[in-house]
């Protein structure tokens, strides 16, 4: 059976919230998806931990490697859109457990000629460690009385994972944040993201993943508020390869993608786009950047 929606998990070297993340898809509600592991040059650990996923569970699993060039995270995202089987796409990341229903949040909210923009609820390095696979099938990880016995501390944004029926519905459309389209907990139809080329490879960490979907919004695929419907926590780790000349050359390249209303990048998952293979309702008001 083709899936019907292709969630790319991007990863590197980090093999134990990588064990939690992949359980918490091996009891989603919604069945028919693939997983592909995009994968920036990690050891033999998170190898063998995939291919024990793949032999013991019923998970769909297609791992995408390539050799550790330091942060490399738009290129492997690239390759992994390219080996993606379903028409739709979803991304997140190897440190982002997700709850029972969230591909069925995605699968539900999908519509053609938008993208979906979800959030993650951030937690501390003691209650992310803590987590067990007893926690992540009974859902204990996403209950605020269980978070909040685990010493997390109370705040508006409880309300992630609170939040149902209406009053999610009514977060969504008054809060505060732009729907954008964010690596940890995204979706949208690999036509669009193909039609603007996917990931650009010139950007670091940073940003990047706003940058597409600012394309996408250039393109006219208009982006839709599910921050309180997909939910998803995100587990602690330290970021050593945020640095400051990175997001400073990432944000001169959103700042022109924006300023030119760019919609597809030549530096992409297709290196170079013949202008014959540009469809014609597009071709008129389509800019490169260069």
């Amino acid at each position: 059976m083709t899936p019907e929606i292709s969630v790319i998990i991007s990863t590197y070297n980090s093999v134990t919230w990588l064990k939690k993340v992949l359980l918490s898809y091996k009891y989603q509600t919604y069945k028919n998806f693939e997983i592909v592991i995009a994968d920036d040059g990690s050891g033999f650990d998170t190898e063998n931990l995939i291919n024990y996923f793949k032999e013991r569970t019923s998970l769909n699993i297609t791992h995408i490697w390539h050799e550790d060039d330091g942060f490399q995270k738009s290129k492997i995202l690239n390759k992994a859109i390219t080996a993606c089987k379903s028409e739709y796409i979803l991304m997140s990341d190897g440190d982002c457990i997700i709850r029972t229903d969230f591909l069925a949040q995605h699968i539900k909210f999908r519509k053609k000629g938008h993208f979906l923009s979800g959030g993650y609820f951030k937690l501390p390095k003691d209650i992310s460690e803590n987590i067990s696979e007893k926690d992540i099938k009974y859902q204990n990880c996403f209950d605020i009385d269980w978070l909040t016995y685990q010493g997390l501390k109370k705040s508006f944004k409880n309300n992630k994972l609170t939040a149902t029926g209406t009053k999610a519905k009514l977060l969504n459309i008054f809060t505060t944040t732009k729907a954008t389209w964010n690596g940890h907990n995204a979706s949208g139809w690999k036509k669009d993201i193909i039609l603007v080329n996917g990931m650009d490879e010139r950007m670091q960490y940073g940003g990047q993943d706003r940058e597409l979907g600012e394309r996408l919004v250039n393109a006219g695929i208009k982006p839709i508020q599910i921050r309180y419907n997909a939910i998803c926590v995100h587990l602690h780790h330290e970021r050593s390869y945020a640095k400051a000349e990175s997001i400073a050359l990432n944000r001169k390249i959103r700042n022109y993608t924006k300023k030119h209303k760019v919609i597809s990048t030549p530096y992409g998952v297709n290196k170079l786009i013949p202008k014959e293979n540009i469809k014609k309702e597009v071709e008129k008001k389509l800019i490169y950047q260069i």
